[in-house]
């Protein structure tokens, strides 16, 4: 049975229509190759996504002649849209923490996205809970984000107590949309709007230190990184993933799979198998693109030494179960909003910035 939920954001104006469906992720629908594989150090062809291409290297052009009547052809800067993960920014490390949020949130709004529309995501109540059913140990170390009370006595009986409506009423009144689906973890929701986005013709950049939304990255999709140790954002590009992995970012998912992701609790085949790391996992999979064919080539013929072969062939559901568990769904039952990319009014800003720090740092005293 299917049921529709409605939630209305009465400050924004917004209502945002949702259902659970069960999660439907065969294992070979996400990306199917198209042409020959690349080497190394090419940059990667063109894959091919329920007749959409992803991760290829094509931008929007406009064509020009200059005074000898040759033909140039020009790059046209495509309008971004800002996809806010609030959920991980409003920690320090394991810890729920108001002054994180408040430092990123400020650094974020002067520094990264400026005017740009910005939409903030948050995880919907129970969004974990289907796929903690196919595993328990996913995201079981992480504490309850909201709300939470902090240890002091003081700080329990001030408005910092009431963590997510604190954080919801700062964004709204920086005049940022607030997306919350019932049942729905933020990162699918952002997966699902990214799409919608960049279908729409706009480049969106995801602001997360979530390292799932790699396996988005394309030509029209970035990230932008908070890096504590440097107290700053840092954008993350197409050209920087594949620098690093000398792989598309289309492959992330499948490597992920493989090696596993600590801090969600999804374990790799590593502690399975000790030998098979991450330099076996990049290797097989720039020789066979994607898991699904990696593990349809195991089960016929030796794809490498005896270990590699005994661990794909003996823990091929091992692979598909952190498949389902680490794919970002795109399918989410929202649909994108025409007033939420519109350009960002910041005339609220510091204003709405100083009494935060300042309720913060009441609750200090």
């Amino acid at each position: 049975m299917m049921v529709d939920i409605f939630e209305l954001h009465t400050s924004m104006g917004v209502c945002i229509g949702a259902h659970n469906p069960t999660l439907r992720l065969p294992p070979s629908s996400r990306c199917t190759k198209l042409g020959t594989k690349p080497s190394a150090a090419t940059i990667p062809y063109s894959y091919s996504t329920k007749g959409r291409t992803l991760g290829v290297q094509v931008l929007q052009t406009e064509t020009k002649r200059d005074e000898n009547d040759n033909i140039m052809i020009k790059k046209k800067n495509k309008k971004r849209v800002f996809f806010l993960d609030v959920n991980p920014i409003s920690y320090n490390g394991s810890t729920p923490s108001l002054h994180s949020f408040a430092h990123w949130i400020s650094l974020f709004f002067s520094q990264v996205s400026l005017t740009d529309p910005v939409i903030a995501v948050f995880d919907g109540e129970g969004a974990h809970e289907h796929r903690r059913r196919i595993l328990p140990s996913y995201k079981a170390h992480r504490r309850k984000f909201m709300p939470w009370i902090s240890a002091t006595r003081e700080a329990a009986k001030s408005p910092v107590g009431k963590s997510h409506r604190l954080i919801s009423e700062t964004l709204t009144k920086c005049n940022v949309p607030i997306v919350k689906v019932p049942a729905q973890e933020a990162d699918d929701v952002v997966a699902t709007l990214v799409e919608q986005v960049v279908e729409k013709g706009y480049r969106a950049v995801i602001a997360s230190p979530d390292k799932d939304f790699k396996q988005l990255i394309c030509e029209d999709v970035q990230l932008v990184m908070p890096l504590p140790e440097l107290k700053r954002w840092s954008f993350y590009t197409l050209d920087h993933y594949i620098t690093q992995y000398k792989c598309d970012p289309l492959s992330d998912l499948s490597l992920r799979c493989i090696v596993g992701d600590e801090a969600d609790g999804v374990p790799g085949i590593q502690h399975l198998v000790p030998g098979f790391g991450m330099k076996t996992a990049l290797k097989l999979l720039k020789k066979h693109g994607s898991l699904e064919n990696l593990l349809n080539a195991a089960a016929t013929r030796t794809v490498g030494k005896p270990y590699v072969q005994d661990a794909l062939t003996k823990h091929a559901s091992h692979f598909r179960r952190n498949y389902e568990l680490l794919s970002l769904r795109r399918d989410v039952n929202i649909r994108l909003q025409e007033d939420w990319l519109h350009k960002r009014c910041t005339d609220n800003d510091l204003e709405t910035m100083s009494n935060f720090r300042d309720l913060l740092a009441g609750t200090q005293r």
